[in-house]
């Protein structure tokens, strides 16, 4: 079971990594599931995770307060901007875009409701 677990973390960490730079898949928590998956199979890649100068924070930061930083938010929020309008400009139907509307919308604020760092 241990190796499930370092996989689901490894492959959590890359979707986290690759979610920095790319706009519509989230970072934090994929590093979440990874830091879940560690903790559950190695204590090594555990505090390694934890200990990172820029992928510790933000989990830092959410287990200690369910915080988001300001940077976060706004990135989130553009990429929900960004994901909507694609729909939008690809045509999908007005039921579509009325539920990724609503489901956006919960999105947006759950993150804008959460303390900031």
């Amino acid at each position: 079971m241990r190796a499930v677990w370092v996989t689901i973390g490894f492959l959590a960490l890359a979707l986290g990594v690759i979610g920095v730079f790319l706009p519509l898949l989230p970072t934090v928590p994929f590093l979440l599931l990874a830091c879940v998956a560690f903790g559950k199979s190695s204590a090594r890649l555990h505090r390694w995770l934890l200990a990172h100068p820029r992928l510790g924070p933000p989990i830092h930061d959410w287990n200690e307060r369910g915080a988001i930083s300001q940077k976060a938010k706004l990135l989130a929020s553009l990429s929900i901007i960004a994901a909507f309008s694609i729909s939008w400009l690809m045509g999908f139907g007005a039921r579509v875009l009325i539920i990724q509307a609503i489901t956006l919308a919960c999105v947006s604020l759950f993150i804008w409701t959460r303390p900031d760092r």
